[in-house]
């Protein structure tokens, strides 16, 4: 990415292992700007890295062709935020099952293929005699997303990067969506990528959690320990910032940001998140921080606050 001439880096020394089994729901979290759909991007093979590796199975993504690029593309499936955008508005809704079953020879006969369709649709609580025929006008965006869900675990993917899937239907449609997530999870041993800037629904939902800003990771750990026991100044903040369901409290509406400038600097040299941190140290704007193991291997983040005999640098023995 390029700004005013300059390099951007929209994601650095990020580092992700998702295990086989058992199935996980791993949430990358952070505010527009982060990193987090470039990361989507890139796990998809839609972008190439400009450094760095994604591996599967121990191999390079990069360098996957014939029937093992095509055994990726299946096993590892998306849902994205829009579920409007996703349709082809010229073609019935069964279109988007039957290109998917036609592309990756899942059914040799058309009772075969209807038969996989209606699995995958009783998945999502729909059925096939009420969706397949219509346009996808006709439509809610729930009952879309809804669909995009089917048409995933339609190939019984291994991983789900599920990028927003809840964040453009109405509040009562997400906890239908989240639900179905989280029995993909435990029923049909699905691993999920979520990618939020909603707090709330990655806490409800999610087994671990990393949270960006910047491009960079600030703190990663169990999900329920970095949001209720917060450690780095900008999840602190993140956290802070959800309003308390109090009338007798008054929201603070002013928010300070540094200059273009200040940002721009601390992006290259030290911390990115010093220009905003009311913590920050001379040594912020030198070196960006290392990940600091805090509480064993249950949360870990990136702040010299917690540099010290007390805390060890991840990758590094605490002896050292």
């Amino acid at each position: 990415m390029w700004r005013s001439g300059e390099p951007v880096v929209a994601l650095q020394d990020f580092s992700l292992s998702i295990p086989e089994q058992p199935a996980t729901i791993t949430t990358i979290a952070g505010e527009s700007g982060s990193g987090k759909t470039t990361l989507a991007n890139a796990i998809l093979g839609f972008i190439s890295l400009t450094s760095g590796e994604i591996l599967y199975k121990g191999q390079d993504i990069a360098r996957l062709t014939g029937p093992r690029r095509l055994d990726y593309r299946r096993k590892v499936q998306a849902v994205f935020q829009d579920p409007y955008e996703v349709y082809n508005p010229f073609y019935r809704v069964r279109r988007v099952f039957e290109v998917v079953i036609a592309r990756f020879r899942l059914a040799g006969t058309k009772a075969d293929a209807r038969e996989l369709i209606e699995e995958a649709l009783r998945v999502v609580g729909m059925r096939g005699e009420e969706v397949l025929e219509k346009y996808p006008h006709q439509l809610s965006g729930g009952q879309r997303q809804r669909l995009m869900m089917a048409r995933a675990y339609l190939l019984k993917p291994r991983l789900i990067v599920a990028d927003e899937p809840v964040s453009m239907v109405d509040a009562s449609l997400r906890a239908m969506i989240l639900d179905i997530i989280v029995r993909l999870r435990d029923e049909q041993h699905v691993s999920f990528l979520y990618i939020t800037h909603d707090l709330s629904t990655a806490y409800q939902i999610s087994d671990a959690m990393h949270v960006l800003y910047q491009g960079s990771v600030v703190e990663r750990g169990e999900t329920v320990v970095v949001i209720e026991h917060p450690k780095h100044p900008y999840v602190q903040l993140l956290i802070n910032s959800i309003p308390v369901p109090d009338p007798k409290e008054k929201w603070k509406t002013e928010v300070e940001w540094p200059s273009e400038e200040d940002a721009q600097s601390h992006t290259q040299t030290g911390c990115r998140f010093a220009p905003r941190c009311p913590h920050r140290m001379d040594g912020c704007a030198i070196q960006p921080p290392p990940l600091y193991k805090i509480d064993g291997a249950r949360q870990e983040t990136a702040c010299f606050l917690y540099e010290g005999d007390r805390w060890s640098v991840v990758g590094k023995n605490s002896d050292e």
